[in-house]
């Protein structure tokens, strides 16, 4: 079951009373939630697993979450645990590179591995059929890599030269610089995928000491997906991860991100025809009860797209930006509050100035009616095409057990959107926004954009 995204808004602006479409949009997250019920069990060893029975296409999915992210490297190897993720299907104590890639591609599977900040992930996708060759392989990789010594130097290029390509893109190297100073003293602020100065000092025993101190059953989460069972599923990770033996982890402990105290400006030259900018601070974890708010009211500020005032005010009105946008990175811990723009050197200080007048506004004027119905109907409306595949499922319901959010999830969503108030809004727009300190990174042709530091003060 799955809904238009668009079709809310729509709707409200041809008039169609806000309430009756709220409750269509409830009814269909009922009956959709009515058709989720996932499973979940622990094994003796620790490992959490969610099953998932959608009978409608032969196809499995399995995503294996491990809590082993950029936030445990080191600060000299930043870098490390992504390189772990890159490097488990290269290469275990009884198959090569090869072997592992000819047998997925012999069974017309798939499967990656990739880390961030937080945490690494495995996909695999596989024909119900092969199933137990899937687990085989994914078992095989997660618990038993060796990270041969010419795949780390082949896979350690490969990272040194996207590395390399990000010195000319605008937007990352404006996020890097924004990173820096939000987070500062904080594992958020370094990249994931680490330095070229970084990933070039990892070593093979490094790689290897950091899979043996965080690959673990009790610190992982195994979400099945698709055409079996759920007494099905859960043999199957009893039979490939039963025996993965429990350990625990570094005791590692990362105080929240500070918050800014005041704000900051840097101006990053580059000859390039329009400026990239950042601006923002410290945000919200994805466990703060208020996330619901804030997701409603930051739709209605940068995060609706054409609907949101960002764009209604800057690009339409103004003519200011090509493109403009806010978000909130909520992760195991605060992640960042953003909002990026693009517009032409010269257009970049008052675009600016009007991005912190928007901000001033929606902390100060309630939201309308009609801004708060269009948010909801667009967020509840939406939800379902957050789980029309098998991916995204599997990728969810590793988040929800990971982030505590409860197997009622599916329910609970669209009930807190529903929830919230004009009165909420205006709450979470005055705690969790800071015009008067915030990060600005512009990366831009500076003798035409012109910043000086008085526009942060």
């Amino acid at each position: 079951m799955s809904a238009k995204p668009c079709q809310g808004a729509v709707c409200l602006r041809t008039g169609f009373p806000a309430w009756i479409l709220l409750l269509a949009i409830f009814i269909v997250g009922e009956c959709l939630a009515a058709e989720i019920k996932p499973s979940r069990t622990v094994l003796p060893n620790g490992l959490t697993v969610v099953t998932l029975d959608q009978p409608s296409l032969p196809i499995i999915t399995v995503n294996v979450m491990v809590k082993a992210g950029a936030v445990h490297d080191p600060d000299t190897l930043a870098g490390l645990s992504s390189m772990v993720a890159q490097m488990l299907d290269e290469g275990t104590k009884t198959r090569t590179s090869t072997q592992i890639a000819q047998q997925i591609e012999f069974i017309g599977s798939e499967l990656a591995f990739a880390g961030t900040e937080d945490f690494t992930t495995g996909t695999l996708r596989v024909l119900r059929k092969n199933v137990d060759l899937g687990f085989t392989l994914l078992a095989d990789a997660l618990l038993h890599p060796v990270f041969p010594e010419r795949e780390v130097e082949r896979v350690r290029s490969q990272v040194l030269g996207e590395l390399q390509g990000e010195r000319e893109q605008p937007g990352i190297i404006a996020g890097k610089a924004f990173d820096t100073i939000v987070f500062q003293g904080h594992p958020y602020r370094r990249p994931a995928n680490g330095t070229e100065k970084t990933v070039s000092h990892i070593s093979r025993k490094d790689l290897m000491e950091f899979h043996r101190a965080y690959y673990h059953p009790n610190s992982a989460i195994i979400a099945i997906v698709g055409d079996i069972r759920n007494n099905e599923a859960l043999e199957l990770v009893k039979k490939y991860f039963g025996a993965w033996a429990q350990k625990n982890p570094p005791s590692d402990h990362f105080s929240p991100p500070a918050s800014l105290t005041h704000s900051t400006l840097k101006v990053i030259d580059k000859d390039l025809t329009q400026a990239n900018i950042i601006l923002g601070h410290v945000g919200i974890e994805r466990k703060n009860p208020d996330f619901y708010a804030v997701s409603v009211m930051n739709y209605i500020l940068g995060g609706g797209g054409f609907s949101s005032r960002l764009v209604n005010r800057i690009r339409d009105e103004l003519g200011l930006v090509y493109d403009v946008d806010s978000g909130f990175q909520a992760n195991v811990m605060p992640g960042p509050f953003t909002v990026r723009l693009q517009t032409r050197n010269a257009a970049a200080k008052q675009a600016i100035m009007s991005v912190i007048e928007e901000i001033k506004r929606i902390r100060t004027e309630p939201v309308s009616d009609q801004e708060l119905a269009d948010a909801k109907a667009y967020l509840v409306g939406s939800f379902p095409l957050r789980l029309d595949t098998t991916v995204k499922l599997a990728a969810l319901l590793t988040l929800i057990e990971l982030h505590g959010l409860g197997l009622s999830y599916f329910d609970d969503y669209p009930k807190a959107i529903i929830a919230v108030t004009k009165e909420d809004v205006l709450r979470v727009a005055q705690k969790y926004l800071h015009p008067d300190a915030y990060a600005l990174v512009v990366v831009a042709k500076e003798a035409e954009a012109k910043i000086s530091p008085e526009i942060v003060q």
